[in-house]
């Protein structure tokens, strides 16, 4: 799908994420089918009913069979939310009785940005783990490797996490840091960040919906260069989709609204951990897609690389699995992406060049760490 044919659910995005915009004049040429399949698979299915209900107040004909299956989904979505609200205060208790402190990442934290906590799709459970300060990451590895194996022995690890399957049908990955960059230099140094960021973030207890209970999440600050890493990185792993970048919209608004970003800071955080370039390619989709007003913007925008990052978010939608690189074998997978990574070394050489690399290192490391 390319931008331009894009351009009419990008129209419906809007008019589902604000009660004042007008129902958008595409709407009545629109193929509902192809607009609910594109919803689905950028993750956006309970942003997209709040609309599909405005549009029937606007006396908008939406064929009947469509509306049950959205609104069939939308509840599934719902159900889903409070559920994993309830898993993850189930889970941060364990881990404090347990003797650990604890941080929710994105996940159920996020859907505290939105209107409606209802509406976001949600995945797994991330959640960062420590016991005491000052713990080095080598050291604060082993530790959780070894809680979490005398649980579970042949859980999997990653060079971020272990999975940690005290939940039958939720995932849970217990993180030993909260994000990785391919670029050694970078990785160190966006490693030095969060040690020095991730006490303050295990402190900050909220509420979740409906009285469930409370759990630690990130700071606004932290989430703004954390979540921007986060997206950066699954940029050149498999894709990201247009649920991350709402994620992020709301995040912007809510940061503004509170009047707690410092943009030249910020700005020069950014420069030191190699997200500035990707941030500004962030903002061009925050411009496209969700009418984000200049001012609200964190880094000026990136046209060129913005449009890359479109491309890539219409090809494969939420994580990338839609772009049929994730379908094949681990082998011929590793050179599809190292095929698909090489074209951004234009954009960002330093994470491009740097990516196999860090893939092949990291399979060994995984054998090693078993």
């Amino acid at each position: 799908m390319s931008r331009i044919e894009a351009k009419p659910y990008w129209e419906f995005i809007r008019f589902c994420m604000d009660a004042q915009q007008q129902v958008p004049e595409s709407i009545e040429k629109m193929d509902w089918e192809k607009l609910f399949l594109f919803m689905k698979q950028q993750a956006l299915t309970g942003v997209g009913f709040q609309g599909i209900e405005r549009l029937k107040e606007n006396h908008v004909d939406v064929p009947r069979a469509l509306l049950l299956r959205w609104y069939a989904l939308s509840e599934k979505i719902k159900a889903r939310n409070i559920y994993m609200d309830k898993c993850c205060v189930e889970l941060a208790g364990l881990l404090a009785k347990d003797g650990f402190r604890s941080c929710v990442l994105k996940g159920q934290g996020n859907t505290l940005f939105y209107p409606d906590p209802y509406v976001r799709s949600s995945g797994d459970i991330d959640i960062f783990v420590m016991s005491d300060e000052g713990m080095g990451i080598k050291e604060r590895r082993r530790v959780v490797l070894n809680y979490v194996r005398k649980k579970f022995p042949q859980t999997r690890i990653r060079y971020q996490h272990i999975d940690f399957p005290v939940f039958k049908d939720v995932e849970v990955e217990m993180h030993f840091i909260p994000t990785a960059k391919n670029n050694p230099v970078y990785n160190y140094r966006i490693q030095q960040w969060v040690e020095k960021q991730m006490p303050r973030q295990c402190a900050n207890i909220v509420c979740l919906p409906d009285g469930v209970g409370t759990i630690p999440v990130p700071t606004d600050e932290f989430n703004l260069v954390y979540q921007m890493s986060h997206m950066m990185h699954h940029f050149f792993d498999e894709g990201i989709g247009l649920r991350q970048m709402m994620d992020y919209y709301y995040l912007l608004r809510k940061a503004n609204d509170e009047l707690i970003m410092d943009n030249g800071q910020l700005r020069m955080t950014l420069r030191y951990l190699n997200l500035y370039q990707f941030a500004g390619a962030v903002m061009y989709v925050m411009r496209e897609v969700f009418g984000l007003e200049e001012k609200m913007m964190i880094v000026p925008v990136d046209e060129r690389r913005g449009k890359t990052l479109m491309d890539e978010i219409l090809k494969g939608g939420n994580f990338g699995k839609h772009s049929g690189l994730t379908q094949h074998s681990t082998g011929v997978k590793y050179f599809l992406k190292i095929r698909r990574n090489m074209r951004f070394v234009r954009e960002y050489p330093a994470e491009a060049l740097c990516e196999p690399w860090f893939r092949t290192w990291h399979f060994f490391w995984r054998l090693w760490n078993q």
